[in-house]
């Protein structure tokens, strides 16, 4: 039946067709709002790095850091960025970066000799604040409490997770359990941690302004961990390139995990869980993220969203339900720590902005 008739609908056909056929119109048509809502703005690409540290200090200054040596810094919202080559690290990976002003940053290289450098004239120069040559050294992400209180989290050595705090914005590196190995949790074999976004750790201070944190790790065995406990997560594991590869803490301590198979990255099981009491127990989303995702962060305490070599995902309810909103692929998001705006950034150099 002809239901376009020379207008726009034909009141010929039974109203309960005539009904379905508005209803599932509407539905098509706020679908369609949706997804030309989200716009992404590339504002760089074309350099030879990959990204993977992303630092947002506010809407005006962004830092990034990534392989081959190569730093980016904006102080005008992405409008133009500075690209540095870091003198005499040219061929280090560094995986993440946590910035404090349009001066001062933190760059963290991955395998051995592990290295943390710092700037502090806008990476015009830079000095070399930690390193160890441990065999088998790879460390792995940042985060930072305050400007002040940091950690780092390494591969496994020896079954022990590597772990580093800074008290003094990153000027100095200390073992916050003093050598003493048995306080660290033991990880099985082909359990390891991320370095995929430099968010699969986390550390804030709670409302009596004590220092909380964990972190998640992945591999052939998927958990995650807090200062006295570890808890299994319900996510796909069992092979080097699956688990989990970020933690997202709200402001009111719910928390969402990301992951998946970054092997198989449009796979959809197992890629996500959440948890309303800081990890002691995890859910499902009725909605998974539309494959493996490498980031996920908070924008409101109900707005999420998250990104992987196969797309971008935002939920509105907190993270029960991912949408897909782009195919193109990104490792890290992050929104600004005093301001709005959100970015991303992949392969190939590229740094776009996202409006939600």
């Amino acid at each position: 039946m002809n239901i376009f008739h020379g207008s726009f609908l034909s009141f010929k056909c039974k109203n309960v067709d005539t009904m379905r056929l508005i209803k599932i119109f509407c539905i098509v048509f706020c679908f369609q709002s949706i997804i030309h809502a989200q716009k992404t703005e590339v504002f760089t690409q074309g350099t030879k790095t990959s990204i993977r540290g992303l630092s947002v200090v506010n809407d005006t200054i962004i830092w990034a850091s990534g392989s081959n040596g190569k730093i980016a810094r904006s102080t005008n919202g992405g409008n133009s960025f500075n690209w540095i080559t870091v003198p005499n690290f040219e061929k280090r990976d560094f995986r993440d970066i946590e910035a404090f002003d349009s001066n001062t940053a933190i760059i963290m290289a991955v395998a051995e000799p592990a290295i943390i450098l710092k700037t502090k004239d806008g990476g015009k120069n830079w000095c070399k604040v930690f390193e160890d040559t441990t065999k088998g050294m790879f460390l792995d992400a940042m985060s930072f409490a305050d400007d002040e209180t940091g950690m780092v989290i390494g591969d496994p050595v020896y079954t022990k997770p590597f772990i580093a705090m800074t008290l003094d914005k990153g000027d100095t590196w200390i073992d916050p359990v003093r050598g003493d190995s048995t306080k660290l949790p033991t990880l099985f074999l082909g359990e390891a941690f991320f370095a995929s976004s430099g968010t699969n750790i986390f550390i804030k201070r709670d409302n009596a302004n004590k220092l909380i944190g964990g972190f998640a790790s992945g591999g052939k065995k998927s958990r995650f961990f807090t200062d006295t406990e570890n808890f299994q997560l319900q996510m796909i594991e069992g092979k080097e390139s699956t688990g989990a590869n970020s933690v997202a803490i709200s402001n009111n301590n719910k928390m969402v995990i990301i992951g998946g198979d970054f092997a198989n990255d449009k796979d959809t099981a197992n890629n996500c869980v959440l948890s309303d009491n800081m990890g002691k127990t995890f859910f499902k989303p009725q909605t998974s993220p539309h494959g493996y995702r490498s980031c996920v962060i908070y924008i409101s305490e109900q707005q999420l969203i998250s990104c992987g070599t196969s797309g971008i995902d935002i939920s509105n309810d907190g993270g029960n339900n991912w949408q897909l909103i782009s195919t193109d692929s990104y490792h890290v998001v992050q929104k600004a720590k005093k301001g709005n705006k959100i970015f991303l950034a992949g392969n190939n150099g590229r740094i776009a902005g996202i409006s939600l």
